[in-house]
């Protein structure tokens, strides 16, 4: 039998419940805003760039936890079609080339891109365009990154000052101009991306230490293809793991991450 007195204790109890939820709102409105998303990255098992990536493994994992975002890694593209990437919100080719791509996994890819909710960062190895290992060119990848094909490198590498050129940009933001990198490769192309992509950074090729006469003049070093739906960042610094010992470089990455996201 209930009393007076327990239907009372039970409205007071209704009452602390609706505070309690009321209270409770913002905090599920911050778990929302902070909803974890899916960054898939690629990567290669041999060749020079493996301890640059292993180096990248373990900043990603770090960064996610930060960022609240969880990573798969592959290291081919047999498992990419439509449906996998759809899992992505971020795809980043960590020193993977634009060749040797399995038939199905390059449609996807340009699918992928052609999708305004998606992101892409590419590392270094991304821009070895031409044809390598007696894989054919992959023409709509070169197009993609400002209609280049690769030329040459400095082989016994050189430190070099990079300047910003878009301080504006998100990618950029904390980050001071110049910067200064050490002991990397600086890939020529056949002409600098310029007239087909929007420059974001830009090497200083007289900052060259040893100099060298590799060289092309206008050298980006970072851009954006604005053209294409998905946002996308190509930096091309990545062949060492030295890079995240470089707080320049660690922001470059965070801010590629964040900006490729959609935040």
């Amino acid at each position: 039998m209930f009393t007076s007195q327990t239907i009372k204790l039970s409205s007071i109890d209704c009452l602390f419940i609706v505070a309690l939820l009321v209270v409770a709102l913002p905090v599920a409105s911050n778990a929302q805003a902070k909803e974890r998303f899916k960054v898939l990255a690629i990567s290669e098992t041999g060749g020079h760039h493996v301890q640059y990536s292993a180096a990248a493994k373990i900043f990603l994992d770090s960064l996610a936890v930060k960022k609240h975002f969880t990573i798969d890694y592959i290291t081919d593209t047999k498992s990419i079609d439509k449906e996998f990437l759809s899992k992505y919100r971020i795809f980043i080719q960590l020193d993977y080339p634009p060749y040797a791509w399995e038939d199905k996994a390059a449609k996807a890819f340009i699918e992928y891109m052609d999708d305004k909710s998606h992101g892409w960062i590419g590392f270094h190895h991304a821009t070895l365009l031409g044809t390598f290992d007696g894989y054919p060119m992959w023409d709509w990848f070169s197009t993609f990154m400002g209609g280049i094909q690769f030329k040459n490198y400095i082989a016994t590498f050189a430190d070099g000052d990079v300047n910003i050129e878009d301080p504006k940009h998100p990618v950029m933001r904390g980050i001071k101009s110049p910067f200064h990198i050490e002991k990397e490769e600086w890939y020529t192309y056949d002409k600098s991306p310029r007239q087909n992509v929007h420059v974001l950074a830009s090497v200083d090729e007289k900052t060259y230490r040893p100099e060298s006469s590799v060289t092309m003049g206008d050298h980006p070093v970072v851009w954006t293809n604005e053209k294409m739906p998905a946002r996308n960042i190509y930096i091309f610094m990545g062949h060492g793991s030295w890079l995240f010992k470089n707080a320049a470089y660690r922001q470059l990455f965070t801010n590629a991450i964040d900006w490729a996201s959609g935040k």
